[in-house]
């Protein structure tokens, strides 16, 4: 090393410029010094430099030549110290994002459809077609995201500005077709902004050197969950309607949607890098690695199906086995408080094991849960069927995306979209599925056990791969 930890390296013509330096002050200009968290990398646009090979990485820039693309240098530099927001602020962001599209335009149906069924605009099975119809719509839009390629930022947008006229359109007493449309509609919208949230963000964090805080994205289901769950137990309290309770959340949607508007700003200009030999080698990757990912996607469809009858219909089965009792109404907040502690949780241990086993653990887990309520349908199987069931659903989301990007690479968006569609398809059979069970046998409990048989079915499969596929042993587990 030279001076001022300065390594030379030939000018580039081609502008493929990546500025990301992590949490650093702003680039300088000639001469001038930044700091870099994380090791980084500065390349194109006629820069002559580089960085040293250190834990805090001091990068000197020994010159510029403002007669190559001198506009694309100003800009690449005015982008890398304005407009982007901070890593907290993105992470804060997408929780928000996912508390909003998952919590509110997904789950909030869950504790409003008692409400809808007092309220008489509904019967069991019309309220479980409505659940059927957004998932469908979920599956739909996870699809779609397999075959476009659009401006992550400007899709995250639309959904959750779609999410808020879907969900104050649920308040219009137009029956079972339109409610059926509008929830359809916004699964399409929660399948978007789940993925290009996550893809963004992660992304973001990525480039900020704080990819740990992409746990605290996954919080946002379980945060929204918990909202709008103790949100609709005040509301049966003061004998609010159905309506006035969409009419709720959609202004609750609204304002914190205004909040992180700013936050998901569309790329001015398309964002290019020079092809790395990690992504000139995905598809080949994934061309090698194809039967593990169709088996990880089948798992993944298998925890779609698993989890659903409960987080569709858990008040609904407390209210129908604890008549009278005001805990019914709160199994499913706990369950969102679950959920929120299951990702922070996740974030801790996620990228230090074999993700195989932890989402074996997760669906275990999971299974125990949904089968408690089904043996053991009283106050305490509740509670406890909740907090089990609740600990692994954004968990297993997390350990997923971690497998999806070890085995992927630079094409795991692609993969993910695939698992996500999967997830999709395993959710849009366990309503009606339910909805037919309780017709035949009069309650929830065989459905319920269908159910924790898929999750046990999820966990043999993660458990198979690890032995038929067994990591390097010089290879530690990547996020």
């Amino acid at each position: 090393m030279r001076g001022d930890d300065e390594v030379r390296q030939p000018s580039r013509a081609r502008c493929g410029a990546d500025f990301s330096v992590g949490d650093t002050t702003p680039l300088a200009r000639d001469g001038g010094v930044v700091l870099a968290a994380q090791p980084s990398r500065l390349a194109g646009c006629g820069y002559d430099g580089g960085i040293a090979d250190a834990p805090e990485r001091r990068i000197r820039i020994v010159s510029v030549s403002p007669s190559r693309n001198p506009e694309l240098v100003d800009g690449a530099l005015a982008g890398s110290q304005a407009g982007r927001p901070g890593a907290w602020a993105v992470a804060l962001g997408g929780l928000v994002s996912l508390a909003v599209a998952m919590g509110i335009g997904r789950f909030a149906f869950t504790p409003l459809l008692p409400m809808m069924l007092h309220d008489g605009s509904v019967t069991l099975h019309q309220g479980g077609w409505i659940a059927t119809w957004n998932y469908i719509g979920y599956f739909a839009g996870a699809l779609a995201c397999l075959l476009i390629r659009p401006d992550a930022a400007r899709m995250v947008r639309w959904g959750l500005a779609a999410t808020v006229a879907l969900t104050l359109a649920m308040a219009l007493p137009l029956g079972m077709l339109s409610w059926s449309l509008w929830r359809a509609a916004a699964g399409v919208a929660s399948a978007f902004v789940l993925v290009y949230t996550a893809a963004w963000c992660m992304q973001r964090l990525a480039e900020a050197g704080k990819p740990a805080l992409g746990g605290l994205i996954f919080c946002g289901p379980g945060i929204g969950i918990v909202a709008t769950g103790v949100s609709a137990f005040g509301m049966v309290g003061m004998n609010w309607s159905a309506a006035w309770g969409w009419i709720a959340f959609g202004v609750l949607a609204l304002l914190l949607v205004a909040a992180v508007w700013r936050i998901f700003r569309p790329d001015a200009a398309p964002r290019t890098a020079p092809a790395s030999a990690s992504a000139a080698a995905a598809p080949a990757r994934m061309a090698a690695m194809s039967g593990e990912a169709w088996a990880l996607t089948v798992a993944y469809g298998l925890a779609g199906f698993g989890y659903i009858i409960t987080a569709t219909f858990l008040p609904v089965i407390a209210r129908d086995a604890m008549p009278g009792s005001l805990w019914a109404d709160l199994f499913w907040p706990l369950f969102g408080v679950a959920v929120a502690l299951g990702a922070l949780t996740a974030v801790r241990i996620g990228v230090r094991h074999d993700n195989r086993v932890l989402l074996a653990l997760a669906y275990g887990m999971q299974a125990t849960g949904v089968a408690i309520a089904a043996v053991w349908p009283t106050l305490a199987g509740f509670a406890l069927s909740s907090l089990l069931a609740g600990l692994p659903f954004t968990a297993l989301v997390l350990f997923a995306m971690h497998e999806a990007r070890r085995l992927a690479g630079d094409q795991a968006p692609r993969l993910i979209g695939l698992m996500t569609a999967a997830y999709g398809l395993g959710q849009i059979v366990g309503p009606p599925f339910a909805t037919a069970l309780v017709a035949r046998t009069g309650g929830f409990a065989a459905s319920l056990a269908g159910a924790a048989l898929a999750l046990l079915v999820g966990a043999l499969i993660y458990l198979w791969l690890r032995r038929v596929a067994p990591l390097p042993s010089a290879a530690a587990p990547q996020a």
